[in-house]
């Protein structure tokens, strides 16, 4: 973890401390179904409560005598529980107190990255209704295609969060499982009443089959949905970068004042969350791949996934929750130019209706292949002549298009209005209603 990407909340949840205190809870809950079992005194349970305690660093330098992580806790918790401490860990292995921890932790983690989600899907939302009437240009290949507006652009980022926000709680529950069957996973020295109990108690359900270690196709599915949901972080980042360009101008990130965007050239605005972002998104992605290569350990159990899932449980949940904050933050207070937008959006001469006169010729009887003829032939002429005839102008000119449509049904059909018709069907379908009821 980095701390100039890193948010207080995740990342306590990897901090040593919290790692051993679910340890703690894990072996004590265990004990109080033992207890319930008659397999250890009740006693011994209650003591394990009553004293039980650790100290990081005493752990750690145990550890490095000991090189066992599991071990040294354990040593280090029996110093403080006394004699009752030989009846913790009946019938356990290092893995189910490892893996359902570490699943406790992603359970945790994938809270967080769902209410920033939600959070996002809040800015989106209001920012998608102050703009559904902002026309502005849709470009498919970089190139003006037809008009849009700003708020649909918006609206499209809303829904893919909200596949997000799902695709979170699906991952999450997921990986909600715990495993405490002992080694190689048979329950062979501990009953299954225990893991149900400690399962219960953690906020997790039984695995069904764990051979030893909870089966990592699980945790692969989670690390991939991280990756998904990245993706789209950078995708609507990569929306704003673009916007931003100069040449563009539609968009830009908030500049604060005293902000400075170049070393070298005061002038500079540069988009650098957005910047960051795509980066951020590239980080998230690359610990996809090593999660799905952890999924094939050896026979019942090897820890090639452990160094892995050490790194990438911290740092890809971190990234992820600070980026989803960071883009928050990008929507909620990003600055757009609807003039600006308006101007690009008559930049071509009108080119952007030549679908509709296309159409339109066709509805006169004119077959597709000669209505297209002649519009591109217009089109091609306005496109060269960099704003010094429209397209409008031209087609009313043209012999062949005014055989079949007057000057008026031409100009008729430059409409933007046309092109908006239907903003409020897919806001409907997006949020359940195109009127913004958000205070």
């Amino acid at each position: 973890m980095i701390p100039r990407y890193t948010r207080p909340a995740m990342a306590a949840i990897w901090e040593p401390k919290t790692k051993f205190q679910i340890w703690f809870e894990i072996e004590a809950h265990a004990c109080d179904a033992q207890a319930e079992l008659g397999v250890i005194p009740k006693a011994a349970a209650e003591a394990v409560w009553a004293r039980g305690a650790f100290d990081v660093e005493r752990i750690d330098a145990i550890e490095a005598e000991v090189k066992h992580d599991v071990i040294a806790f354990l040593t280090n918790l029996a110093e403080h529980v006394g004699d009752e401490a030989r009846f913790v860990h009946q019938g356990m292995t290092s893995s189910d107190v490892l893996d359902t921890c570490f699943n406790v932790q992603l359970v945790r983690a994938a809270d967080l990255l769902i209410a920033q989600t939600e959070a996002l899907l809040q800015a989106l939302r209001r920012r998608a209704f102050e703009h559904k009437d902002t026309v502005c240009i849709g470009r498919s290949h970089g190139i003006h295609a037809e008009p849009t507006t700003f708020g649909l652009k918006l609206a499209q980022a809303y829904a893919e969060f909200a596949r997000a926000r799902d695709r979170l709680k699906l991952a999450r529950e997921e990986v909600a499982t715990c495993a405490i069957s002992g080694a190689v996973g048979t329950f062979a020295n501990i009953d299954p009443a225990v893991e149900a109990h400690v399962a219960a108690k953690m906020g997790l359900k039984p695995e069904p089959v764990s051979t030893q270690v909870i089966p990592r196709d699980r945790h692969a599915q989670f690390f991939a949905t991280l990756g998904v949901v990245a993706s789209s972080v950078e995708r609507l980042a990569t929306e704003v970068r673009h916007l931003q360009r100069t040449e563009v101008g539609e968009a830009e990130e908030y500049f604060s004042p005293g902000q400075k965007g170049s070393s070298a050239m005061p002038h500079k605005r540069n988009p650098v969350l957005t910047e960051n972002l795509t980066g951020l998104a590239r980080m998230v992605r690359g610990y996809a791949l090593p999660a799905m290569e952890n999924v094939a350990l050896w026979h019942e159990r090897d820890i090639s996934h452990s160094s892995v899932e050490r790194m990438i449980g911290p740092d890809a949940t971190v990234t992820l929750d600070f980026a989803l904050a960071r883009l928050t933050q990008v929507m909620d207070k990003l600055v757009v130019y609807p003039e600006v937008m308006a101007e690009t959006v008559e930049k071509l001469g009108g080119l952007v209706h030549s679908q509709r006169v296309l159409l339109a010729l066709t509805q006169k009887g004119v077959s597709r292949e000669d209505a297209y003829r002649l519009v591109q032939r217009n089109a091609m002429t306005v496109w060269q002549s960099r704003g010094e005839h429209t397209l409008l102008e031209l087609l009313q000119q043209d012999a062949e298009v005014s055989a079949h449509m007057n000057r008026d049904e031409l100009a008729g059909l430059f409409d933007l209005g046309y092109h908006t018709a239907h903003v409020d069907t897919i806001f409907e379908r997006v949020f359940g209603t195109a009127r913004d009821h958000m205070a």
